[in-house]
């Protein structure tokens, strides 16, 4: 396809009102905010992910995330993308970061400083390594921790096992 043939076609969806695909812009959310968000009291299983942009292993694993979320896209399974950075660091690293890999998942950065006043809640057996993933659903009484980076395909077997 050539440059002439790329302008037709993005000419006749912009006419037609197709708008080209929005990152998001990713959240800045406090811990209660973030135990809400996984502990909802519905079917929904939700598959939580602490990461950060400069954590090699979670950056390896994120893709598997997005597969998930897309493979399970009419099921009740939402895929929820913690982010550790720094506050700070979210327009300059974390929303480019983003942006570039097309996440669709959701994603938060998590503003809390003090590891030691949420790290228990979340997960008593976390040390606070990354990456870290839980799987909860409140109704169904499931809790998952994985404290360790996924193998390529792990996560896939691992939900398929609470049959959505």
């Amino acid at each position: 396809m050539n440059m002439k043939s790329i302008f037709g076609l993005f000419l006749i969806l912009l006419l037609a009102g197709a708008k080209p695909a929005q990152s998001q812009l990713v959240k800045v959310i406090k811990f209660n905010q973030l135990n809400q968000l996984v502990n909802q009291p519905n079917d929904t299983l939700y598959v939580v992910n602490f990461w950060a942009t400069w954590c090699a292993p979670c950056v390896k694993e994120l893709p598997q995330f997005e597969a998930l979320r897309q493979a399970y896209s009419d099921k009740k399974l939402a895929v929820l993308l913690v982010s550790l950075d720094d506050k700070s660091d979210l327009t300059r690293k974390v929303n480019p970061f983003v942006r570039n890999r097309k996440i669709r998942s959701k994603v938060v950065l998590l503003d809390e400083t003090d590891l030691n006043t949420w790290i228990d809640k979340i997960a008593p057996e976390w040390s606070g390594a990354l990456p870290m993933t839980l799987i909860i659903n409140q109704r169904r009484k499931i809790r998952q921790y994985i404290g360790k980076p996924l193998k390529e395909g792990e996560l896939t077997t691992i939900i398929d096992q609470y049959k959505l």
